[in-house]
C-alpha cells in the first residue's frame, strides 16, 4: 500500500506523475476545485469583515469522498495543485476538509519533467496564508461586483448582461480608447522619397532616400499640390551621398512566453482566442502521449508573468546548439533574460 499520497488537478496531471513517482506513491486528481461560495445566494458576509460562505460544489462531492478515502491510507499527503493562488486555494480547501494540516506538504511543480517532479516531492513546502488569502479576495470581490452591480445593468441597461471585477474595467478601458479614436483629427501629410545608386554602376543595388528638408526648412507636405511643387523643383537635379555608414546590429531572441504574450502570438499567427491557447497550452503542460514515453509535459506552466526558464533546460539547449552548430552559434553565457 503507498505510504504517500499526491494530490493534482487534473487526471492527465495525475497519470504523467504517476509514471515518474512509481509505486510508492499513489496519485489523485480532485478535478478543480471542490470547495467555493454557494451559487444561490451571494454568500459573503459584508457586515462582518466579508466573510465568505464555503460549500462543497454540487457535484464535487465523489471527488471529496475519494480524496478522503486515499488520505486515510497514506502516512504524508503533498498537495500539489497548480503552482497560482488558485491552486494554493485548492489545495487549503482540500487540507480543512480533509483535516491532514499535521501530516500535508505543499509542492510546486512548474514543469511536468520527472527531475522536476522529483525535485519538487523532495523539496516541499508549507501552505501559504497570504497566497489563499490573495485568492479569497478575489474570490469575494468577483462575487460582490457579480452579484450587486449586475442587477442594475438589468434594470438600466438590458437583461441578461453581467458585470465583472475585470470585464467591467476592460470594458472602460475599450471605451475610453473608441472615444479617442473618434475624436482624433486626421491630417493630410505628404512623404517624397528616392531611389539612389551610382549612375555608372547599374549593377549595384540601391537605396531608399527620404526628403527630409526642403529649402533649409523641414519638409512638411500637406496636400498634393505642395508634393508636386517639390516634385517639379527637384526631379532633374542630381543627388550626391555625401557619407555611407554600415554597422553591425546584434539582435538577442525575445524572451520565453508570458501567458499575456503567448495569447497575443497565437491570436496574431493562428487566429486562436484566449480560452482556445489556453487549453491547448493546459494540455501540453500535463502530459502529451508520446509512444514509448508515455505522457510527457512539453512546457512549463503556462500561467505566469515570469520568463525564468530552469538552469538544467537552459544547460540541455546550450548543448543541443553546440553539437548541432557549434560554438560559433553559441553565446559565452546565457543571454540575460528580462
Amino acid at each position: 500500500m503507498p505510504k504517500s499520497l499526491v494530490i493534482v488537478e487534473s487526471p492527465a496531471k495525475a497519470k504523467t506523475i504517476k509514471k515518474y513517482l512509481g509505486d510508492d506513491f499513489s496519485v489523485e486528481a480532485s478535478s478543480g476545485h471542490l470547495i467555493d461560495l454557494p451559487s444561490s445566494k451571494l454568500g459573503v458576509d459584508v457586515d462582518n469583515n466579508f466573510n465568505p460562505e464555503y460549500v462543497v460544489i454540487r457535484g464535487k462531492g465523489k471527488f471529496l469522498d475519494k480524496l478522503r478515502k486515499a488520505a486515510k491510507n497514506a502516512d504524508q499527503v503533498y498537495l500539489a495543485s497548480d503552482p497560482d493562488r488558485e491552486g494554493e486555494a485548492i489545495a487549503w480547501h482540500i487540507a480543512n476538509e480533509l483535516g491532514i494540516h499535521d501530516r500535508s506538504h505543499r509542492v510546486l511543480i512548474h514543469e511536468i519533467t520527472e527531475s522536476a517532479v522529483r525535485d519538487s516531492i523532495d523539496n516541499p513546502t508549507e501552505l501559504s496564508q497570504e497566497r489563499f488569502e490573495a485568492q479569497q479576495a478575489r474570490r469575494v470581490l468577483d462575487r460582490l461586483v457579480g452579484y450587486k452591480v449586475s442587477p442594475i445593468l438589468w434594470k438600466k441597461v438590458r437583461k441578461g448582461l453581467s458585470a465583472g471585477r475585470v470585464q467591467s474595467v476592460a470594458l472602460r478601458i475599450i471605451v475610453e480608447r473608441e472615444r479617442e479614436i473618434e475624436a482624433f483629427q486626421k491630417i493630410e501629410y505628404w512623404s517624397i522619397e528616392s531611389e539612389l545608386k551610382r549612375a555608372q554602376d547599374e549593377s549595384e543595388s540601391s537605396f531608399t532616400a527620404v526628403l527630409a528638408k526642403f529649402e533649409d526648412e523641414k519638409a512638411e507636405i500637406s496636400n498634393e499640390e505642395q508634393a508636386n511643387k517639390i516634385l517639379a523643383a527637384v526631379r532633374d537635379e542630381t543627388f550626391t551621398v555625401t557619407s555611407v555608414e554600415r554597422k553591425d546590429k546584434k539582435r538577442n531572441t525575445l524572451p520565453p512566453f508570458i501567458t499575456s504574450t503567448l495569447q497575443q502570438e497565437a491570436s496574431r499567427k493562428l487566429r486562436y482566442n484566449p480560452k482556445r491557447t489556453m487549453s491547448i497550452a493546459q494540455k501540453l503542460y500535463e502530459g502529451i502521449s508520446l509512444g514509448d514515453e508515455g505522457p510527457v509535459g512539453l512546457i512549463t506552466y503556462m500561467r505566469t508573468d515570469s520568463v525564468r526558464i530552469s538552469p538544467s533546460a537552459i544547460e540541455e539547449a546550450r548543448h543541443l546548439i553546440k553539437e548541432s552548430y557549434g560554438d560559433d552559434y553559441l553565446p559565452g553565457t546565457p543571454t540575460p533574460l528580462k
